[in-house]
């Protein structure tokens, strides 16, 4: 596996541009609509840059009709192509495994489906989920949301039909902006949604949930930026899975919402070869911290159909958020979390340190990062009342003087 020192300023930058895209002029790699455009899309394309077994062509077809590809080359030009575990390969490239575990999950395992309103969930009593477009700059292969992932918006219709479900629900103050990649759309699509949310009296914030800053960096411009400060409070949750992907471009990019006045909270998913090991997440907080960009969640990968691969163990989770613990900044330690299946919302889960707690005696024993036990006491239920009410701390209340 890739790992890189998070002593260092900056992280380690492949030259995987000039291998693959030699001559591309710089208007143009940073041109987002460029990058758009010439995503790789099909095996035919993909082969052209890496290696694809031919005796494995048919079993990647298959694999690509289930969930289809898209890679920019911004992303792939951060592939190791000397590496066969590359972790950021692994997290774009489709695989056999998606094959083979594709009768093992759900295609649905949050029950997100079935809502009253098609594209929008409401699960938790404050804040509801609108799916407002089923594409992705990159379509990552743990995805909980394969079964949606085709070309193209929600049609109008039900985009009104989820604003009028917010509109008729005063209890909503927080809308959450998902898809496929909402940062995806054209900038005056986009407005329109947070527009319409947004003259909603009731709704307080808006979060945006997006992966363009990390595999499309590019997209955000002033122009995004000056649409987007216009609605706050505004938040956006941003993915990052691997210290490899906080690049100069990203780091641009997420400072560029920052200066707009958006907060940027990561949402990392916790996957077996990619982050699973202490060094690599350890390195990949600190580097979003540089970026300042606070490590919000991490997600254990959800069993949706063809992601068994991707899958660890509890155990593995509460391990890796163990070792952080006390040992770089509070700030920088994620809160793990299980998004349940069947739709039972999210569950923190992480290291026991409060090994046993009598609530009727008002004890808790409890370990710290080294390994070492306390005690610690609850204050008294019952503390002694002081008799006057006029004597505070044992001395008498000075009355005022009578100056007739």
């Amino acid at each position: 596996m890739v790992r890189d020192s998070d002593e260092r300023n900056d992280e380690s930058q492949l030259s995987g541009r000039d291998t693959f895209f030699p001559g591309v002029a710089e208007e143009e790699w940073n041109d987002w609509r460029w990058q758009y455009h010439n995503r790789i899309t099909s095996l035919q394309q993909l082969a052209s840059f890496v290696p694809v077994q031919e005796e494995c062509l048919p079993a990647l077809q298959q694999v690509i009709r289930n969930f289809r590809i898209g890679i920019t080359p911004y992303y792939l030009s951060l592939f190791d192509p000397s590496n066969p575990h590359d972790p950021i390969a692994r997290q774009s490239l489709p695989a056999i495994e998606e094959l083979l575990h594709q009768n093992t999950g759900e295609d649905d395992p949050l029950r997100e489906e079935g809502s009253p309103v098609p594209g929008l969930t409401h699960r938790y009593p404050d804040r509801v989920l609108l799916v407002i477009t089923d594409t992705c700059a990159m379509y990552c292969r743990h995805c909980t949301r394969k079964r949606i992932m085709t070309e193209g918006a929600v049609r109008r219709i039900e985009l009104d039909q989820m604003i009028g479900y917010i509109a008729a629900h005063p209890e909503i103050r927080d809308v959450i902006i998902s898809g496929g990649d909402p940062l995806t759309l054209p900038t005056p699509r986009l407005e329109e949604v947070l527009a319409r949310v947004r003259a909603i009296p009731h709704v307080e914030i808006i979060r945006i949930g997006s992966r363009v800053p990390c595999v499309l960096p590019q997209r955000i411009d002033a122009e995004l930026c000056a649409m987007l400060e216009k609605y706050h409070p505004l938040w956006i949750n941003v993915q990052f899975n691997h210290p490899r992907e906080c690049t100069d471009e990203a780091r641009s990019a997420c400072n560029m919402l920052l200066r707009a006045g958006i907060p940027l909270n990561n949402q990392s998913v916790l996957l077996r070869g990619v982050n699973d090991d202490i060094e690599t997440m350890r390195a990949l907080v600190h580097g979003l911290l540089r970026m300042r960009v606070r490590p919000y969640y991490l997600f254990q990968c959800d069993p949706v159909r063809g992601s068994e691969h991707f899958r660890t163990t509890i155990a593995q989770g509460i391990s890796l958020l163990g070792q952080l613990r006390g040992h770089t900044s509070g700030l920088s330690v994620p809160t793990y979390v299980i998004d349940l299946p069947g739709g039972g919302g999210k569950v923190p889960v992480g290291p026991m340190f409060m090994m046993h707690y009598d609530e009727r005696a008002g004890r808790a024993t409890l370990r710290n990062f080294q390994g070492r036990v306390f005690e610690y006491l609850d204050p008294e239920r019952d503390p002694p009342s002081v008799a006057d009410p006029g004597r505070i701390a044992g001395c008498d209340r000075q009355q005022p003087r009578d100056n007739g």
